[in-house]
């Protein structure tokens, strides 16, 4: 057998690599499925915001801050150096191509890298429609400096509303809040929620911010007003004292993307918040489902005895969640009776949102849904595409 040179095999791969081809199970996936027949929206997919962070960083608008942030990039292999230590293995040791192939894939011109390679990826999974995340900024509600977060998120806002959501109608996003300061919140759903593309907000979780704290209720009050969902994205934080005894990254992510969120949901139920603002929908994405079932049963339990102390609520606390919608990745599937009874449980015929969370390496295909068993074929499209487009009041573009 004939032998190449190491840099022979690089070369190669530089040029032969292409997301339709890594997709190429999937493109088959969705032909046999007829999922054209139908709209699939995927409401938290992701892309690598740090290529582009130049590009972000020119919208900064204090420049002492840009001068921090380009000097930290450029003195980091990957141009992180604003960020706070997301410290994992989410590439399984280099084993997905995917992260470090993406930056050499080659790009058609006249149009931003972003537009070109998402929507390569969403037609080779039969996606009509992708709510967009950042991936490292997912950590930046962790940053020790507020007034950082604060400035990069609304840079990175202004970035993605004028290079990418103003040119592809595909492509949505639910806008980044600095939660860390509640009045800057504040101000930018009062800017970005008209904007074009702009679906509603989000929240990462991985925070020590309470969400029920008197100081957001403006804004919550003004995103109702607005019909525009807000978002609670899951994320882990190896650094926090809980996490910390634990010795592998497979138990950080199993428990740290449920974690932040199981906190939340508690605060927001029991300081009454959806009787405060009943017509806001609210949005739990990237937690799995498994932890559905445990709060709701947890938290009417204590509830019952002890319902004094939660004086706003005029129905059990399941009731609420009920009335919540909540995105399917990663979903757990090792007891499918388990997984028939969590839908069961959270109505997701109505209220379950289809979620892929690509190019990460547990990500979802719209198969995961469409191929469940004791599902009818209208709550498999209600899940797929139907809920979000009730949820963000979507119409498909042409």
């Amino acid at each position: 057998m004939l032998e190449l040179p190491l840099s022979d095999f690089r070369k190669m791969a530089v040029e032969e690599f292409d997301t339709t081809k890594l997709l190429a199970h999937a493109s088959r996936q969705a032909e046999e499925r007829s999922y054209k027949n139908f709209p699939i929206i995927d409401v938290d997919s992701h892309h690598y915001e740090l290529e582009s962070f130049h590009e972000i960083l020119e919208y900064m608008e204090d420049p002492v801050l840009q001068q921090l942030a380009m000097s930290a990039s450029q003195a980091t292999s990957k141009g992180n150096g604003v960020m706070p230590g997301g410290v994992g293995y989410q590439d399984m040791g280099g084993r997905v191509t995917r992260y470090p192939l993406r930056k050499i894939e080659k790009a058609e011109g006249g149009k931003h890298r972003d537009i070109t390679l998402t929507k390569r990826w969403m037609d080779a999974m039969g996606i009509d429609l992708a709510v967009m995340f950042p991936s490292p900024m997912l950590q930046l509600g962790l940053h020790p400096q507020v007034e950082v977060e604060v400035a990069l998120s609304r840079a990175y806002n202004r970035w993605l509303v004028e290079r990418v959501l103003s040119h592809e109608p595909r492509i949505r996003s639910m806008l980044y809040l600095p939660f860390n300061d509640p009045e800057a919140s504040y101000k930018m759903v009062q800017e970005f929620g008209t904007a074009k593309g702009v679906n509603g907000f989000m929240v990462t979780s991985a925070r020590h911010r309470p969400v029920h704290h008197n100081a957001y209720m403006k804004t919550y009050a003004l995103l109702e007003e607005m019909n525009l969902p807000l978002a609670f994205h899951a994320g882990y934080n190896w650094n926090d004292q809980a996490m910390g005894m634990m010795n592998k990254f497979i138990s950080v992510h199993a428990i740290g993307f449920v974690f932040f969120n199981m906190v939340h949901i508690t605060n927001w139920l029991m300081n009454g918040m959806p009787e405060r603002f009943p017509k806001l929908k609210v949005l739990w994405i990237e937690s799995g489902l498994a932890w559905l079932p445990f709060m709701m049963q947890r938290l009417d339990n204590e509830y019952m005895m002890r319902s004094s102390e939660a004086p706003m609520l005029k129905r059990l606390p399941s009731e609420y969640m009920r009335d919540m919608f909540y995105s399917s990745q990663p979903m757990e599937m090792t007891d499918m009776g388990a997984l028939e009874t969590t839908f069961r449980m959270i109505k997701a015929d109505t209220q379950l949102l289809y979620s892929s969370d690509y190019p990460h390496w547990d990500f979802d295909l719209p198969s995961t849904i469409y191929d469940l068993p004791f599902l009818s074929e209208e709550a498999k499209r209600n899940i797929l595409g139907g809920n979000a487009m009730r949820v963000f009041n979507l119409t498909l573009p042409a």
